[in-house]
């Protein structure tokens, strides 16, 4: 009966074998992995001082049941073995240390608490504490929790002290590139189902200098040759035509066109404009970042467009037409602010 185990499950016998301190158990695995190595039955059953109709109900019982069906002694009705201490020190320990794979999990419960699991079995169980197989999220590793949440309260004191025509901008720059964007999707399983989108070799950009209306979610979005102090004065302007009267308070990053001695000079002529400046490494409170993003999921992502001019018509046709987006920016662009999780 030879290589008759994959070796997924060579490897899953032998870690079990480890583990598994039952005698009755471990010989059925010994006699299946025998087996499986090319002994013969009498060599096995000699060894093992079993007999070979054991032997033969071990492998029929591993061919008809799988893993779990030859190791059954070991597990009752298919229930966890884990204590319910083990499983509160398993959840704290997966807290604190993410493992990629659900096999990674059969070992560390393995050698922590000497009980095997099969992969599937393992994988049941972290549903059952409530995992689930995701991506972590990134955050800026310099961003300072503190200076967010006196910024937070900054922001939620003007905005209680605004006057009838007083607004609230959002401030920033994106710059996307003429180039598919892959992104997730449902795709039907198995490889003649593969999706595929084509791309292309273009690295022209168009840079865009938004201001979001915290208010009415209304956006100005500006096309430049580039960035920079100049184009900055260019969006305070359209801002300042856009409302002629009240405040204007723009919240905007550190960059460094905005601390420009051109716009200080502007601000200084103009005091409807106030400047909040949001900390360093901070994405999170800067509202319009949720809007760029918006538009990657509609425009760029998964989509292929064969010139560049086709990628900047529907790029700025995309931002001259946000209303029909209405009922879908009414809840992503609210000012609930995520401060980044205490680590």
């Amino acid at each position: 009966m030879l290589n008759f185990l994959t070796k997924e499950q060579v490897r899953v016998l032998k870690l079990a074998h480890k583990t598994i301190k039952d005698r009755r158990v471990t010989d059925r695995i010994k006699a299946v992995l025998s087996l499986n190595a090319g002994h013969e039955y009498s060599q096995v059953a000699s060894i093992l001082m079993l007999d070979a109709v054991t032997l033969r109900r071990y492998v029929h019982k591993f061919q008809e049941k799988g893993i779990v069906g030859l190791l059954q002694m070991h597990y009752t009705g298919g229930q966890t073995t884990l204590t319910f201490t083990q499983e509160t020190k398993l959840k704290e320990y997966l807290r604190d240390n993410t493992k990629r794979t659900a096999t990674e999990i059969v070992d560390h419960i393995g050698k922590t608490y000497g009980i095997f699991f099969s992969v599937i079995g393992a994988t049941k169980l972290l549903h059952r504490l409530g995992f689930a197989y995701k991506k972590p999220k990134i955050i800026p590793g310099k961003a300072d929790r503190v200076k967010q949440r006196q910024f937070v309260s900054l922001y939620e004191e003007t905005k209680k002290n605004l006057g009838p025509n007083d607004q609230i901008y959002f401030l920033d720059a994106t710059h996307p590139q003429h180039n598919t964007q892959p992104d997730y999707g449902w795709i039907l399983k198995g490889k003649a189902n593969d999706k595929y989108v084509k791309t292309n070799s273009g690295r022209e950009r168009l840079n865009l200098n938004g201001a979001l209306n915290c208010n009415d979610k209304t956006a100005i979005v500006l096309e430049e040759e580039s960035i920079n102090k100049e184009t900055t004065i260019h969006l305070l302007e359209t801002i300042k035509q856009k409302q002629r009267a009240g405040k204007a308070y723009l919240i905007l990053d550190n960059a460094s066109y905005y601390h420009a001695r051109i716009v200080k000079h502007w601000i200084l002529h103009h005091p409807r404009f106030k400047l909040l400046f949001i900390p360093s490494y901070s994405p999170n409170l800067n509202l319009i970042e949720r809007l760029w993003r918006f538009f990657h999921q509609k425009v760029t992502w998964n989509h292929y467009f064969e010139t560049f001019e086709e990628f900047k018509s529907t790029t700025l046709t995309f931002f001259r037409n946000l209303k029909q987006y209405d009922t879908e920016l009414s809840t992503l662009l609210t000012d609930n602010f995520q401060l980044l999780p205490v680590q």
